[in-house]
């Protein structure tokens, strides 16, 4: 009885020594020991509308975005990872019209950013993209009022999206 105990302790102990299991909650597939660095260029503002503020915020929240989902050392330049672009649109669209005095109720508020990735630890990864995002909000208020919370969703959006399409491959 006590043999048996001891080799279905030992058992159980060797079988959980030896099996482990790795969850990755961020995604990223990338493979540490031949990329260690990626570097993110600012991003310039060349679209017709202007928001000063908007190129820095969009630079700063992608590299915050690589630095607190992987191990990479973010860079400014010549990293194994690559990431530049510009913010090719920054547009308001009237939306849904109203029936009683043909005025718009909402408008959309446009982010437009052309990124080019360039992957120099296995170059037929690297691309180039625009990616877009959007947020509506009504027309009774002011651009200068929602403007920062509008361009903060925008920037997180598009930051994920680049960063699914470059180190998570989802």
């Amino acid at each position: 009885m006590r043999v048996t105990r001891f080799i279905l302790c030992l058992a159980v102990s060797v079988l959980c020594c030896s099996c482990a299991i790795s969850y990755k909650f961020n995604g990223a597939s990338i493979d540490y020991s031949t990329t260690h660095s990626i570097s993110v260029a600012d991003f310039p503002n060349n679209a017709a509308l202007v928001y000063p503020p908007l190129s820095n915020d969009l630079s700063e929240g992608i590299r915050d975005l690589y630095q607190r989902q992987t191990r990479l050392q973010v860079l400014r330049k010549g990293g194994d990872l690559e990431l530049e672009g510009e913010i090719t649109g920054y547009t308001l669209t009237p939306m849904s019209i109203t029936a009683s005095d043909s005025y718009s109720s909402e408008t959309k508020l446009t982010l437009t950013v052309r990124v080019r990735f360039i992957n120099n630890v296995a170059p037929e990864e690297s691309f180039d993209k625009t990616y877009s995002a959007y947020q509506t909000f009504d027309s009774s208020r002011l651009l200068t009022d929602v403007q920062d919370e509008l361009c903060r969703t925008m920037i997180t959006e598009i930051a994920e999206n680049i960063y699914n399409d470059t180190v998570a491959k989802w």
